[in-house]
């Protein structure tokens, strides 16, 4: 059976203008192999409702799980969450169960509450909290899509909440080959290879170091005993 798969949304101008390097994508990444659930396509729009509700409805019917990153603060350029209630026909309004999360939070702190604050409190009807251990500021789910912050530390602690509610499927396995040898010269045999174990993948990612040109090729695949043996063919095909 395949494993089930997934998509992520980051939302951002800032992201886009170059302004914020994105590390959220390579966290959710790394963390969806471990249990199984294949990361098959990750998409980058603006603060702009029509191209996020656009991208969230397109996501959500190609993907068991959508991930979203990002828009879900205080100010006024965050929109995600009127956009995931507008993509999913929900109304939307500070709810009460978040509100008393923040408000305890801010209390707490001496913080003073104010509408700007309490916006992060607006949650689409019928939505599911996602605790948020970092800043209190819950994210949620609506049907297979989360929503989370864009902060990499909220977003990590958004997913490591998300994760366990998740079925997963057979983690993903890797092994490396690292081949002095250019592509053009590797690349019939390698394709033969793809060829002979074709349910695994194979991939070939070049380097050039001090006029030497190689590629480090792996192998990813579920079954432990098939990336072996693709990796001793490998490894014959192309001694060291």
């Amino acid at each position: 059976m395949a494993n089930p798969t997934a998509a992520m949304l980051v939302i951002g101008d800032e992201i886009l203008s170059g302004r914020t390097r994105d590390a959220n994508m390579h966290h959710l990444a790394q963390e969806l192999v471990k249990i199984g659930i294949d990361l098959r396509e990750v998409r980058i729009v603006s603060d702009d409702a029509d191209a996020i509700v656009t991208a969230v409805q397109a996501l959500a019917a190609a993907h068991d799980t959508v991930f979203t990153s990002g828009g879900i603060g205080p100010t006024h350029d965050d929109i995600t969450a009127d956009c995931i209630a507008q993509a999913f026909d929900r109304t939307i309004d500070v709810r009460d169960d978040a509100r008393a999360l923040l408000v305890a939070n801010w209390e707490a702190r001496g913080v003073e509450i104010t509408e700007a604050r309490l916006r992060m409190a607006r949650i689409p009807a019928g939505a599911t909290l996602i605790e948020n251990p970092v800043s209190i500021a819950p994210g949620f789910t609506v049907d297979n899509v989360h929503v989370m912050a864009g902060v990499p530390d909220v977003f990590r602690a958004m997913v490591a909440t998300v994760l366990p509610t998740l079925t997963g499927g057979q983690p993903l396995l890797s092994q490396s080959l690292r081949i002095e040898r250019g592509e053009g010269e590797i690349a019939g045999p390698l394709r033969d290879l793809a060829a002979e174990f074709a349910d695994l993948s194979f991939g070939s990612y070049p380097y050039q170091h001090n006029g030497v040109y190689g590629a480090n090729v792996v192998v990813r695949g579920s079954d432990a005993a098939r990336v072996d043996a693709a990796m001793t063919r490998l490894a014959e095909i192309f001694p060291a």
